[in-house]
């Protein structure tokens, strides 16, 4: 009967987490971020602006559901890589798989790129996770939490996804840029490019 009882109140949250969700994504679209308040995303989900509040902490986080999975995956990328494959390429492919598509049809996409408060918080969302993927990095590979390479990583992969982003083909981009980290700058078009002018002059 408590395992019921337990269920029901996870399955509730998580309908109400929804619906505010929901109910924010639509009238920011409607209406724009900066123009709609809290409590009409509140009274637009039958809730209280207090039950909205211990659900999100802030107005940005109403379009950022899932944070916490977010992690989870980065960590599990590490974590759950095939025996014998590097934690670089485990990376990388997870990089490409989750962080390049290119979704100008999903309204939440189309919100955030277009809002520059909801573009920052993503950002800052985003590089918070720096520290436990260099944590996992440190005890996947015996390497000290401090260690440039592990610390270079981290930092590296999370900045890498608003590189290929902005590119014209992120899928590509995104395996260049690890394929950089990996090989070193002496094997990119661009070194080669500064060598050939070099035997030129």
């Amino acid at each position: 009967m408590v395992e019921t009882k337990t269920g029901r109140r996870e399955r509730k949250k998580a309908q109400t987490r929804q619906a505010l969700a929901d109910a924010a994504v639509r009238l920011f679209t409607e209406r724009g971020f900066d123009d709609v308040g809290v409590r009409e995303v509140a009274e637009a989900a039958d809730v209280s602006l207090s039950t909205l509040f211990k659900h999100f902490p802030s107005k940005e986080a109403l379009v950022f559901d899932l944070d916490a999975d977010v992690e989870s995956a980065l960590v599990a990328a590490v974590r759950d890589r095939v025996p014998g494959r590097s934690v670089l390429h485990a990376l990388r492919d997870h990089m490409v798989h989750t962080r390049t598509a290119v979704r100008t049809d999903d309204p939440t996409f189309v919100l955030v790129e277009s809002t520059p408060a909801l573009r920052d918080y993503a950002r800052r969302m985003w590089l918070r996770h720096e520290k436990t993927l260099t944590a996992t990095l440190a005890e996947a590979t015996g390497l000290a939490p401090d260690a440039p390479a592990v610390t270079g990583l981290a930092r590296f992969t999370l900045e890498a996804p608003s590189i290929a982003r902005a590119s014209e083909d992120p899928p590509r981009t995104m395996r260049d840029l690890f394929a950089l980290l990996e090989g070193g700058w002496s094997t990119t078009p661009l070194a080669r490019a500064e060598n050939h002018l070099g035997q030129e002059s």
